[in-house]
């Protein structure tokens, strides 16, 4: 059971030395949203691990029930549809979503599996579960977020207690997080090369619109600096600024309407590398505050693999690793000096530019980051199951001994 005892079987001295066969998976990202890190992760690890994906509940249905998705080889989703009114994994949600679970389990008959979580919040929504393991990829700091949960930090706490490894989706995040458990591990975000060099066609969307083009691919939230973007677009109206993303926990009122700015919406992963061979200057336009402290954005990556040169703000994962070829900028002022520099390189400084980032490119990817991952687990399950061993021996000699003992007992 989670988070100190497994289930039912804690009461009694039962012990099963076992292999994983699946991965129960607890997200607050649907997995249809944005492409990012988990469905990078998880595709690939379901390879070796047939992989369950859960998502936090759609709440207002007229009953409780579950939909049931193939979202990737190896990978189904759970979407639970609930009576309740709130969002997200809450409380009120806790026994619809255990019941539902659990009935879904014992019908496909899934044992022997880990559970991995992306979200503190969902702990109470797996207690009744008796995993072999867990593992928590802490991807964000979600207690930084707009709106979150006041119960998210103590259940965090539980989750560090209850894992057996822990991935951080970057090294600010690591740093933050290192000592609060014994086998922590810091995988950053990174990059599926191939994908990205495929796209060579512009896409239709943006097809007709002029140049220079300057283009920012990702998630628009209260992460996004809209005064920047709003500032960009009015000193340089001849530059058109292209938005791919969906919005959201802001009101999209909020968006800058400027003739020059062109929010597309969220598109497919499949054609983010039409959108970014597009661009002339790609953007990480992210405001500085609590919800940027420690993101690691992916699209940072994303943007070198299809060869293209960027401008961020000052976000440390983006500052530290890549500094030395992405120029950084705090507003609207030095994004337009800085994008003016790199429309004016010379073709020998554009091969340069374009050397180092391949060679940045060259040195991650998402199938190196999976492998790793799944290296980490197997090491932690042989350790539970190497720490579960004396106590199994110690059953065994017990009953020998009690045999042995029946046996001279005359009859």
């Amino acid at each position: 059971m989670i988070p100190v005892v497994r289930g039912p079987m804690a009461s009694r001295p039962v012990f099963r030395i076992r292999a994983m066969k699946n991965l129960i998976v607890f997200s607050h990202l649907r997995w249809n949203f944005v492409y990012q890190r988990p469905q990078h992760v998880l595709s690939r690890l379901a390879q070796r691990w047939p992989v369950v994906f859960i998502e936090e509940p759609v709440p207002g249905s007229d009953k409780d029930r579950l939909e049931l998705l193939t979202a990737a080889p190896g990978v189904e989703v759970w979407r639970p549809h609930l009576r309740g009114a709130a969002h997200g994994f809450h409380a009120e949600h806790k026994a619809a979503v255990q019941r539902l679970v659990a009935r879904q389990i014992a019908l496909q008959g899934i044992t022997d599996y880990w559970i991995w979580f992306y979200t503190p919040l969902a702990l109470p929504m797996a207690e009744q579960l008796e995993p072999g393991g867990v593992v928590y990829d802490c991807m964000d700091e979600l207690s930084a977020f707009r709106d979150a949960a006041k119960e998210l930090v103590n259940q965090e706490t539980a989750l560090f207690r209850s894992a057996d490894v822990v991935f951080t989706g970057g090294r600010s995040l690591y740093n933050a997080k290192r000592k609060r458990h014994s086998n922590i591990h810091c995988f950053p975000s990174s990059v599926d090369a191939l994908h990205f060099r495929g796209g060579i066609q512009d896409h239709p969307s943006q097809a007709g619109l002029g140049r220079p083009r300057l283009g920012y691919c990702g998630v628009i939230d209260e992460r996004i600096d809209l005064e920047l973007i709003a500032g960009l677009a009015a000193a340089r109206p001849e530059w058109r600024i292209v938005m791919v993303g969906p919005t959201a926990k802001i009101d999209p009122a909020l968006l800058p309407r400027l003739p020059n700015i062109h929010w597309l919406g969220q598109q497919s992963y499949q054609d983010l590398p039409a959108f970014i061979n597009g661009w002339d200057v790609c953007l990480l336009p992210f405001a500085l505050n609590e919800s940027t402290r420690f993101i690691s954005p992916t699209k940072t990556l994303e943007y070198m693999a299809c060869g293209k040169p960027s401008v961020s703000t000052a976000i440390r994962d983006v500052v530290e690793p890549y500094g030395h070829i992405v120029p950084i900028h705090s507003d609207a002022a030095g994004f337009v000096s800085a994008c003016e520099a790199i429309l004016a390189r010379s073709p020998a400084q554009q091969e340069e530019h374009a050397l180092a980032i391949a060679q940045v490119v060259s040195r991650t990817s998402w199938d190196a980051t999976a492998a790793a991952m799944a290296e980490l687990i197997a090491q932690a399950e042989a350790a539970r199951e190497a720490s579960e061993l004396p106590a199994v021996a110690n059953i065994a000699a017990e009953l020998a001994r009690a045999a042995s003992a029946s046996a001279l007992v005359p009859t």
